[in-house]
This record gives structure tokens, sequence and C-alpha cells, in this order.
């Protein structure tokens, strides 16, 4: 299908989907806090399978319920959590973090320094916590200290710390055998009761020694369906509501009673490509696939929104990284023409490129846990399709992409990625574009110059002088130029939030959902 009448379809199933929901019809709002209620209800996408702050993907930390050594605000930049401060000794091989005092988990407990020696002992246990990026040779409790000793210097230590995934829990969460049994944090919301994988409830906890919440209690409800997502939010059975999709939020927009609040987030839509593929092994086949994609337009017709289209990597929110200077990435059939003929691949009579009577023929895989995923990984086929390029494209498990890059056999992958899973975007580019790649970044791709950039990112424990900045540019600049993993769309987080709640404030890092600050209207 060309790619303007896929486009056409596309909106078109997106006024028809606004149709339909309309057509449901909704109850009015109810009366939220005004009725004396002091329970939050918070709606989202996202289910319980796990207690494990490896796997549990943060919903514990949102919740607030348990908090890291090192906290970060919605810029990225790093602020005191359980350790009031923190520095690096002995030639950067030795950090010693001072613990807040008077906290305490929920048990009655202290939040001393052996108990978090203890949690971060057990998640340098497991290879998929975050913690196991850092070079870390001991932990251990001095006084109320606690220091980590590693075995080369590692300036993004503490944005590490930050990671959801090292979350602090008290000894009694976890089994002998090191297993989490139950969430025992130190945050201003304790746990009453999981309900795997849709439900928990929460109870405010009157041993934190900072700002209390207020709202008494929080219920958190996992709906997997965006539409009824919505439907809840509009008929008053939702305070808080996330994970909105484009269709749904045109939807509700305007309605009373209710309010869209948005952020852009420091998340991608990325290409990748394997980069020892015998056509995409050609910097310029990369660069005229990308040269084929109208952004704004996929953009516009995918997600309802043409200011997101990504002109390079990193988005805005990523102040640091979002080099403004870049040359922005843009349709240009012609050139992409031009690139591909120059490469050898010249278009058969049927309009399909070829090289040695063999086609351009590429297989895409994608999965459906995002919706929008397949209907864009559809518009770049038909893009391509354009310019004289075959896709193929494949709905899996996301699980395919990492098992298709270790035996070679992915040809493209679609997928978002989120560059503050770790505040400082640093570890996750060390992992993504490691010599060779990484299972989210780069395929059989590596340049020695942004290899060395990352390193004294690494290294260098001034991340705000000049040199940082120049090594973030340098990085910026190469995956510009050389595009390993194709930049498509980036995202913007949008929340319905009931006018009866106040002081509601959203992360665009995803970090925390701030209930604790959130109250109902008087």
């Amino acid at each position: 299908m060309p790619l303007r009448s896929f486009l056409l379809s596309a909106a078109a199933a997106v006024t028809f989907s606004l149709a339909a929901l309309t057509a449901c019809g909704s109850t009015p709002h109810n009366a939220g806090g005004a009725a004396g209620k002091d329970v939050l209800d918070v709606i989202g996408p996202y289910e319980v399978h796990s207690l494990d702050p490896a796997a549990a993907e943060g919903i514990f930390t949102r919740l607030q319920v348990a908090e890291t050594l090192v906290d970060a605000d919605g810029a990225g930049r790093l602020r005191p959590g359980l350790a009031t401060h923190w520095k690096a000794a002995g030639n950067g091989l030795s950090w010693e973090f001072t613990l807040r005092e008077g906290a305490s988990f929920h048990d009655g407990t202290p939040v001393d320094a052996a108990a978090v020696v203890a949690a971060l002992e057990k998640a340098r246990t497991s290879e998929a916590n975050t913690l196991a990026t850092a070079p870390i040779t001991a932990v251990r409790a001095h006084g109320e200290t606690v220091v980590i000793e590693l075995s080369k210097q590692f300036a993004p230590l503490p944005a590490v710390l930050a990671a959801t995934s090292t979350q602090i829990l008290a000894p009694s969460s976890y089994a002998k055998d090191g297993t989490v049994t139950q969430v025992v944090g130190s945050g201003p919301y304790k746990v009453v009761e999981v309900a795997p994988p849709a439900r928990i409830e929460l109870k405010a906890f009157d041993g934190y020694e900072g700002q209390a919440p207020a709202v008494e209690g929080v219920v958190y409800k996992s709906v997997g369906r965006a539409e009824n997502r919505a439907l809840m939010a509009e008929s008053g059975q939702a305070d808080i509501t996330f994970g909105m999709d484009p269709t749904s939020l045109q939807r509700i927009k305007g309605k009373p009673g209710v309010r869209v609040e948005s952020a852009l987030l420091p998340r991608t839509i990325v290409l990748k490509l394997n980069a020892e593929h015998p056509a995409l092994s050609d910097e310029r086949v990369r660069k005229a696939l990308s040269l084929a994609l109208d952004r704004p337009a996929m953009a516009t017709a995918v997600l309802r929104d043409p200011d997101i289209a990504a002109t390079q990597m990193f988005p805005p929110s990523l102040e640091a990284w979002h080099d403004k200077a870049l040359e922005p990435l843009a349709q240009d059939l012609d050139r992409a023409a031009a690139l591909l003929d120059e490469a050898g691949w010249s278009k058969s009579s049927g309009g399909v490129r070829e090289k040695d009577g063999k086609p351009l023929r590429l297989t895409l895989l994608t999965f459906p846990d995002r919706a929008e995923l397949p209907t864009m990984a559809t518009a770049i086929q038909a893009a391509l399709a354009e310019v004289g390029v075959t896709v193929d494209v494949r709905v899996d498990n996301s699980s395919e992409i990492p098992a298709g890059h270790a035996d070679g056999s992915l040809d493209m992958a679609l997928f978002t990625r989120n560059f503050a899973l770790v505040p400082d975007p640093t570890v996750t580019l060390l992992k993504d574009y490691a010599a060779g790649g990484g299972d989210w970044g780069a395929m059989n791709w590596s340049d020695a110059g942004m290899q060395n950039a990352l390193g004294r990112l690494a290294t260098d424990p001034d991340h705000t002088g000049e040199k940082a900045q120049s090594a973030r540019e340098a990085v910026a600049g190469t995956l510009q130029d050389q595009l390993p993993v194709i930049p498509v769309s980036w995202y913007r987080q949008s929340v319905i939030v009931n006018d009866s709640v106040e002081g509601f404030v959203l992360d665009p890092l995803e970090r925390s959902w701030n209930l604790a600050s959130a109250s109902y209207a008087k």
C-alpha cells in the first residue's frame, strides 16, 4: 500500500474508533473527594508479575512505596533519596553514601547501613539488575555510611543507584533463599495488599519522617485496554489514569470533569538495523532508509501528534543530550533513491531494488505490547516501498528481538527505547552501543570515536563541564551520521486527572507518580 493511502487509512481507523467509543456512552463523573473520599483510585496498564525490584518494572517506586539511595527530578538531575549526600574517594574507586537520619521501614525497623548493604548485595546477585552494569567489587557498612568499592572509575554510579531496580527493601522483604516475598519499603505509602496481576492497595505510612501524604490510601488497578481506561476516567471510576493512547485522548479532551496532563518523555521509537546484513552494512543504504521516512506524517497518523516526529535520537526532554546544532532527520525521496543507486541497488522494471539479481527485501520484527508499534511498522513498510525496498512485517513476542540479535537472524526491529531507566543515559548507551552492540541498541556495529566519548563520560566525575558536553555531542553526532539505529518518533506521556484532584505533578522520567502530593479539592 502506498504511504499516502496507508496514512489516510490509519487516520480513518482512528476516526472510526472514536465514533465507536462515543457510541458506548458514559456515566456522570462522581464527586471524588468532594464526597469525603480519602482513597485515590489509580488506573494504569502495568501488571504486577513480580515483587523483585529487578523485575517489577518500577511499580513500587512509582507508587512511592520503596525508595532508592539516590533520587532524580523530572529533568534527570540527581537529588537526595535515602542518602542525603555522596562523594567519591580513592581516585574514584570508592564512594561513600551518607544515609538520611530517622528513616525507617514500614515494619518499624531502621533504614541503617547494614540493611542497605544487604539489599544492594542481593541486587548484585541478579544479572538483570541495573546494578550489574557498575564495576562493583564490594559493598560495606561504615557506621551510618554505605561504602561502595569499584574495580575501575565509574562516574555514573550515583545515577545507577537511582534506578528503580536498586530500590532498598527491608530485610523482612526476603525469604531465606533471597526471593522477595513482600515489599517492605520506606516511602510515604506502605503496602496493604498485592493481588497479582491487577491490584495493589496502599495506606499512608505513619512513620514516614517526610511530608505525610495528603490522601490516606491508594488503590492501583491494572486495566489492559486503553479505551476501557479512558471510559473509567470519564465516568469518574478513576482519579488518575496512566497509559493513554492517542485515540482515547482525542475522545476525552474537552470532556467535563477531567483534564489531560502531558509531558515529553526521554523515550524514542527506533528502527534497529543489522549492520552485517549485505545491504544494511552500507551506510548509504541506512541513510536511504531514514530519508524515505515521512516522520511528521507517520506521527500524525499513528500517534496523533506531529510534534513528536524524531529529528534525532535524543528528544528535547533530555536537555544535555539533545543537540540543536544537528541537521534534523527529514524525508528526501530523491536523495534516498540516489544513495541506493550509488550503493548498487538499482530499480528493476517492477520497481523493486536489486543488486546482482537479488532483491532488497528485509524483515521487520516488532511486538504488540505497545499498540502503536505494529501500525508504525506498517507505515515504515509503506514508506520504504516507495523507494523500492520490500519489507515483510512480523509481529511476535518482544523476546524475539534479543533472540534474533543473539543468533544473527534479525534484519530490522522496531521498538521503544527509554533513555532514562537510569537518570544518566550514559549507562544505557554503554550497554546499547558496546562493541558489537546490544539487544536494544546497535547490532554488529561500533565506532571507536563514540566508544571513546562514552568512556570519557563513564570516568569523568565532572558531568557539567565542557569536556562532558563535548562527549555527549560526539555521541549524538555519530548516531545521526551513521544511523546504526534509526530514530522514528519520540513519545509523549499523557495522564487523565479527575478535576476533583489537585496537586498532581507528572514526572517525565516516570520514576514516581507523585501520589503523595495529590489531594482532593476542598
